[in-house]
């Protein structure tokens, strides 16, 4: 890869304020900080993980004691009960129109 030449490198810097703008790009070198920050801290974490961890047990210390294995517990799943819905069957089809005959109220009023 070719070394940056000073003049490069600024053209390069000009692109990149004319492409996020001058209001932005303080937010974009920080959040860029940040980003950084935490990937540095999980490769360290990282490499952490993998060296080995010497126990340290105090010298009085009483020896294990034998248990018995417990067999794991395993919930009994309950299927909920099937509810069928009501069976609806529809009157036939009359092509008549329905007659209407007058209730007990209708029935004492007089029309006039």
């Amino acid at each position: 890869m070719p070394n940056l030449k000073p003049g490069e490198i600024a053209l390069i810097l000009l692109i990149v304020l004319l492409l996020f703008g001058a209001k932005r790009l303080p937010d974009l070198a920080r959040s860029v900080g940040k980003s950084l920050k935490i990937l540095k801290t999980e490769v360290k974490d990282l490499g952490d993980d993998d060296a080995p961890v010497a126990p340290s047990a105090p010298a009085n210390a009483a020896p294990p004691v034998a248990t018995t294995p417990v067999a794991p517990v395993v919930p009994t799943v309950v299927a909920p009960p099937v509810v069928t819905p009501p069976v609806v069957i529809p009157e036939p089809y009359s092509s008549a129109p329905a007659s209407r005959t007058p209730s007990g109220d209708d029935a004492d009023r007089k029309q006039v």
